[in-house]
């Protein structure tokens, strides 16, 4: 979008030789068509997913902290990736026992993508997004490892933590309340002992990662294509 600005303007002496100026300012603005907008609008979409499907996507929303709104555009606009899928899937049908129909808020220009590709393909659409969320299984795969690799690395930093604490308890039998040294000593532990209650938290909430083990998923697909 080109806007113009124009304005007139006359100094002293151009007023006596009658001449006008014009100030001519041109500036580039982003452009922005309604076919856009509405590309970004929320819409509802129902799809009929295994169970490990939907675990997938919510292992990924929740321990990631990404929407859901979010990983569906990610894994729908990637047209040339969602192509590829469509094409490895042509006729591909699931199995119709334990689908559960399931509704997420995806951007209508993820939906009009999903089904695009799977008119174009003769793909099934529902096949097409469990194929689709198969791509997540090697970030899920990484991330149930550094979750064994924090458990682990808590698990010293739980250890260090408690003889820090035994330390403190020496320090203020030998010395009490009143030494300073102890006194920073004593807010150091209890900052500690905040950090940790927090470290606590996030090893919790990885849990959901624990659960979910990618190669049922990932089974249940490869059977599909025999």
């Amino acid at each position: 979008v080109k806007t113009t600005l124009t304005g007139g303007y006359r100094g002293k002496d151009d007023m006596s030789k009658g001449d006008d100026r014009e100030l001519i300012i041109n500036m580039k603005l982003p452009g922005t068509c309604s076919a856009d907008l509405r590309g970004r609008q929320s819409v509802r979409a129902t799809f009929k997913l295994s169970s490990a499907c939907i675990d997938a996507i919510s292992v990924v929303s929740k321990h990631l902290g990404i929407k859901q709104k979010s990983l569906f555009d990610h894994l729908a606009e990637d047209i040339q990736s969602l192509s590829s899928i469509a094409r490895e899937i042509h006729l591909t049908s699931l199995p119709r026992e334990h689908r559960i129909q399931k509704t997420y808020v995806i951007s209508r220009r993820s939906l009009c993508a999903l089904e695009q590709v799977s008119k174009s393909y003769d793909a099934p659409r529902d096949a097409l997004v469990e194929f689709s969320v198969q791509r997540l299984l090697p970030l899920i795969a990484n991330e149930r490892r550094n979750q064994e690799k924090r458990k682990e690395m808590f698990g010293v930093v739980k250890k260090h933590f408690q003889e820090g604490s035994r330390l403190l308890a020496k320090w203020h039998k030998a010395l009490g309340d009143e030494d300073p040294l102890f006194g920073k000593y004593r807010s150091a532990i209890h900052a500690y002992a905040d950090a940790i209650e927090e470290m606590q938290d996030i090893i919790e909430q990885g849990k959901i990662i624990e659960m979910f083990d990618p190669e049922i998923f990932e089974q249940l697909l490869n059977d599909a294509l025999e």
